[in-house]
């Protein structure tokens, strides 16, 4: 049964589209959901797009949320930074767009490197990643803990703590970097590896994972799909891949 505060969040979540006005309860702006797990505390159970505010109450942004089934209902509450799937967005894209985000939350989608910041920077997040090749197999990677740095350091990607779901661990290899776009190099190659590898990402020299990368059904030249090289190694581009959040101390 959704209590007051949860009916609050659905008439927010609701008319997001209408009203961005904070909802104000005795002087103070009410707490509005940050991610996911937020979400499901104040009774939305269903997995499906929903609206959050890691920027506060004038900045809601669209995500998928995972909530996990009913037969498990102590699984995590994984909020989704990005997906691919069908290849019906452009990936290949400047730094604004990386930095804001783009596509759409019902299907693929980068939900923006300043709102992934502001995420990591309001709670302790795991993320885990999975993945999907053509042929039905499906394998995760999952890190214990995953931070964004701000702006001015470039968005610098900090993770560790990884568990093997058969994917390998690809990405440590970019721990440490800074995000890099086509207009934009931050990486520690003498390239840019972004034009080179057809995608925005925190690349190294240059990539051990290319998750934002061209999308290319499978078999596809060396480096530029969406690639898990410690899986499927660098001339497979993947079916599907998705990264997402839940709080450390969320059980599952």
């Amino acid at each position: 049964m959704i209590g007051p505060l949860g009916l609050l969040v659905l008439l927010v979540v609701t008319l997001v589209s209408v009203s961005v006005t904070p909802v104000v309860v005795n002087g103070t702006p009410e707490s509005l959901p940050v991610d996911c797990s937020d979400l499901y505390n104040n009774g939305f159970g269903n997995s499906g797009v929903y609206t959050i505010f890691p920027a506060g109450p004038t900045s809601p942004v669209q995500v998928f949320c995972e909530m996990g089934s009913m037969d498990a209902p102590d699984s995590n509450k994984w909020t989704v930074i990005q997906r691919r799937t069908d290849g019906t967005i452009n990936f290949y894209r400047g730094w604004e767009q990386y930095k804001t985000g783009f596509g759409q939350a019902s299907s693929e989608y980068w939900l923006g490197l300043e709102n992934i910041h502001l995420l990591t920077g309001k709670k302790s997040y795991k993320l885990r990643v999975n993945m999907e090749d053509f042929d039905g197999g499906k394998a995760f990677a999952e890190y214990s803990s995953f931070n964004v740095a701000p702006e001015k350091d470039g968005y610098r990607l900090t993770l560790s703590g990884f568990k093997d779901g058969g994917a390998g661990n690809s990405l440590d290899h970019h721990n440490g970097q800074k995000f890099s776009t086509f207009d934009r190099d931050q990486d520690s190659s003498a390239s840019n590896c972004a034009n080179t590898y057809l995608g925005g990402w925190w690349y190294n020299e240059c990539h051990h994972c290319n998750p934002n990368g061209e999308y290319l059904w499978g078999e596809s030249p060396y480096g530029i799909g969406v690639n898990w090289s410690s899986w499927k190694g660098y001339t497979y581009s993947l079916k599907a891949i998705a990264f997402k959040l839940s709080p450390q101390d969320a059980i599952g």
